[in-house]
């Protein structure tokens, strides 16, 4: 990001841009951690929401997960004020508020065409529950529990578009999946779809495998084969750890709902972004250091990105404002930063200049209007995507380069040597004294 203004005025941004970018950058890239962990075709859902860093750090969690690559939030005020799309499901205090059937209050539910008259639901989904526990060979016959039918039932009366429940309350394969199969095949007599279950605990990779065999098997008995590809959810703090570990082993797993560690980053809970001063009445400033990493690159910059035949980034390459833009398919000389400043040489095939001017004279720039949130997140997906899969690996990937070029590099070794030099001449004089 580049800030240019009065001296004051800029200075005193330095806090606020820096808390503003700071968490947005460490959340979004946490984010993106997750997405190549869980791979391309795996749903996505933040659900970090009780453990973020109160309500601010919840919405700002919510936003920029979205933009590193999560599909949706269970965060609904992020839904409402970003446009992000919102999925959940129901919690078990919910499941275990019912104890028996009788609590079903209003058990009719019309046909999903709104024709017709309403059908007592509740019966409709005992019957269906005895034709699933004689599938599935359960004994006793309608062992499951009770309540939890209940449950299943009045959520599906209630929402029969959206029906996704958790079924690990009691037991998952004894009582929440046949009470959930029996639900969703009431449902599609009426003319509805399921969505499908998540899961809160145990071995999700295996259970996974296993609910499948189950949907499958009554897709085929009851000749329903949307049974077949019903969404299965999962969470209970999933970490990139074991997501890893749990996308490795064999699974049927849809959906990936992370909290905790997404939005408190847990392996790395801050990031380090500065705010550095680099000219002033147009005379480059320069920040020295024993520390090399701490050491500022001078002057007011543009920043290239120079891509090779493939399409995928070689570098990011900084020259002064006033240079002319690399030339694609010429040589240009690079100084590589982080080693030792040795000269070498690049040709791009294409060079992408990264800064865009969105705010100018304190007001929006008419030529370059906001991007909404969704153009932020396919703008994010579409860089990551173009890096190479070295450059992408969770763990030991390929440093990514950031060179300089040769009029910038100059400038960068004569301000070191003056500022050397001025060194030298104050302890010269305060030796002589």
């Amino acid at each position: 990001m580049k800030v240019r203004g009065p001296l004051l005025v800029v200075q005193l941004l330095e806090t606020t841009l820096l808390c503003l970018v700071n968490y947005a950058s460490l959340v979004a890239t946490n984010a993106a951690r997750f997405r190549l962990a869980a791979g391309p075709e795996k749903r996505l859902l933040e659900m970090g929401l009780r453990r973020a860093q109160g309500p601010d750090g919840g919405l700002s969690a919510s936003k920029y997960s979205y933009v590193g690559g999560f599909d949706g939030t269970s965060n609904v005020l992020a839904g409402k004020r970003f446009g992000i799309p919102v999925a959940g499901t129901v919690a078990h205090s919910y499941v275990t508020s019912f104890s028996s059937t009788d609590e079903v209050q209003r058990p009719a539910l019309r046909s999903a065409g709104g024709q017709g008259e309403e059908v007592d639901f509740l019966r409709l989904s005992q019957t269906w529950l005895e034709k699933v526990c004689q599938l599935l060979k359960m004994m006793p016959p309608h062992s499951t529990h009770a309540g939890e039918l209940a449950a299943f039932i009045s959520y599906a009366i209630a929402f029969p578009l959206s029906f996704l429940v958790v079924v690990d309350t009691y037991s998952v394969m004894m009582s929440g999946v046949p009470n959930f199969c029996a639900v969703a095949l009431a449902l599609h007599q009426l003319g509805y779809k399921a969505v499908g279950v998540r899961l809160d605990s145990g071995d999700l990779a295996r259970q996974s495998v296993e609910i499948r065999k189950i949907f499958r098997l009554c897709a085929e008995r009851f000749d329903v084969p949307a049974l077949e590809t019903l969404s299965i959810a999962v969470s209970n703090n999933i970490s990139e750890k074991s997501l890893k570990l749990l996308t490795r082993a064999e699974n049927e797993i849809n959906v990936i709902g992370v909290g905790t560690h997404l939005v408190t980053c847990t392996l790395q809970p801050s990031l380090g972004c500065v705010y550095k001063l680099v000219q002033v009445n147009d005379q480059p400033r320069m920040k020295l250091s024993e520390d090399q990493e701490k050491t500022t690159i001078p002057g007011s910059k543009a920043i290239y990105r120079l891509y090779d035949g493939s399409g995928q980034p070689l570098l990011d390459l900084m020259a002064l404002e006033e240079e002319p833009p690399p030339e694609i398919g010429k040589e240009v000389k690079i100084y590589e930063l982080g080693k030792n400043m040795e000269t070498q040489t690049v040709t791009p095939l294409r060079a992408e200049l990264l800064h865009r001017v969105y705010f100018k004279n304190g007001q929006l720039s008419d030529g370059e209007p906001l991007p909404s949130i969704k153009e932020v997140r396919c703008w994010a997906q579409r860089s990551l995507t173009s890096l190479s899969p070295q450059h992408r690996k969770l763990e030991n990937p390929l440093p990514y380069k950031v060179a300089v070029t040769e009029k910038l590099h100059s400038l960068l070794s004569a301000l070191r040597r003056s500022s050397g030099e001025s060194r030298a001449g104050l302890m010269q004089y305060s030796t002589g004294n």
